[in-house]
């Protein structure tokens, strides 16, 4: 069978975990593939820069307004989703599958597929949680699963046991956690670490890092109530917070700076927003803390932290706990736990040989499960199956 020609989907162009692994797999099949974005921004510069053809769907503007929560579509979103569906049609002439890599995305390809009949694929990246989706788009996307997509990828078993959960059972699915490239992290060495702590004005005190976008799930709260927790034994630890609202959380962001100066912290947490020199930073903390309040359908981070080679505190729950092995490649708690967090904490800052026999052993197991060597020829295999089915 000829290799198949991928038509890539994505309805956002802001850069979360799932635009980052698209990337790598869209950068891996560039040669035969086109990346179509529902939106223009961050995402369409990093697709380009490595090369990869991209195009940006002006049809789709009007579907940035229908967000996940919403109950019912209304005439104006079916509108959009049609004429967005055409769009997609068209330029899947040349392609043998589309690869959907959102929600949004599904829904919209499966309604190309009616114009286009080309096969789709569905990279679910979420845990379809009805607190989370409303449950109106959660049928629609079961629904969609079992009688449209030709296959599912899932990030974790965790996503793929809430698909079935939901009613996804004739659904096929294949679990592939996301890869990463360990030669980012390698590239970081010891000079560029101390390089970055002291442009952030950090010497020698421990240093806590908490990588991931601004939202209420990510649990920003949690880790620097954890730093107040700690007491004046550890008063000298420092707490970096790498990353930025990107949908709309821009409230709790703000309510974050508020928390950290109500509690005393001003000066030991570290607001940093975006930065494009995560490696750099992530080689630059002392330890990885990792603290959303719901289960994460994956945790990059967390693996992202482990290939570092950083000892990691992860949270319990979803993909979160395939990743690690509690005691032996990370730390693990409870979620919502400050006081759980800051135990931990001063576990990993008590015995740093034992933290270093971690931080090594994570980094080993990354290495053999969380490599983009590893998981991009299952995610290939996955497509081949998928452009199969109505070959």
């Amino acid at each position: 069978m000829t290799a198949p020609r991928v038509l890539f989907l994505d309805h956002t162009a802001a850069l979360g975990g799932a635009e980052l692994c698209l990337l790598d797999v869209a950068e891996h099949l560039r040669d035969r593939s086109l990346v179509a974005l529902m939106a223009d921004g961050a995402l369409r510069s990093r697709l380009e820069g490595r090369g990869i053809r991209t195009v940006v769907l002006q049809e789709a503007a009007s579907l940035q307004q229908v967000k996940r929560e919403s109950r019912v579509p209304g005439p104006g979103a079916v509108g959009a989703v049609l004429g967005t569906a055409r769009a997609v049609a068209r330029l899947s002439r040349d392609y043998d599958i589309v690869y959907a890599n959102s929600q949004k995305a599904f829904i919209v390809a499966c309604a190309a597929a009616v114009f286009s009949r080309k096969p789709v694929l569905w990279h679910l990246h979420d845990i379809l949680d009805p607190t989370v989706f409303s449950r109106i788009n959660i049928a629609i996307d079961v629904f969609l699963a079992n009688h449209v997509a030709s296959r599912v990828i899932a990030n974790s078993q965790a996503t793929a046991g809430a698909l079935r959960a939901r009613g996804g059972t004739r659904a096929r699915i294949d679990v592939v956690y996301n890869g990463l490239d360990p030669a980012v992290a390698d590239a970081v060495s010891e000079a560029d670490a101390a390089a970055m702590r002291a442009s952030l004005g950090l010497g020698a005190e421990p240093v806590l890092g908490l990588f991931g976008r601004m939202a209420p799930w990510k649990g920003q709260d949690v880790a620097i109530r954890a730093l107040a927790e700690l007491g004046a034994a550890h008063s000298n630890v420092q707490l970096v917070i790498v990353g930025d609202a990107l949908f709309g959380e821009e409230t709790y962001a703000a309510e974050m700076r508020a928390l950290a100066e109500s509690l005393g912290l001003s000066a030991r947490v570290h607001f940093l927003g975006f930065r494009t020199d995560v490696p750099v930073l992530m080689r630059a903390v002392d330890v990885l803390i990792h603290t959303s309040t719901a289960p994460e359908p994956f945790g990059r981070v967390i693996a992202e932290g482990m290939l570092a080679e950083r000892p990691v505190i992860a949270t319990a729950g979803g993909g979160a706990s395939e990743i690690v092995r509690a005691g032996e490649t990370a730390w693990q708690i409870g979620p919502n736990d400050p006081a759980a967090l800051a135990v931990a904490i001063r576990a990993v800052l008590a015995d740093s040989t034992r933290a270093r026999e971690i931080a090594r052993a994570g980094r080993a197991d990354a290495l053999a499960r969380f490599t983009l060597a590893v998981t991009l020829p299952q995610t290939e295999r996955a497509i081949e199956l998928a452009a199969g089915a109505r070959a």
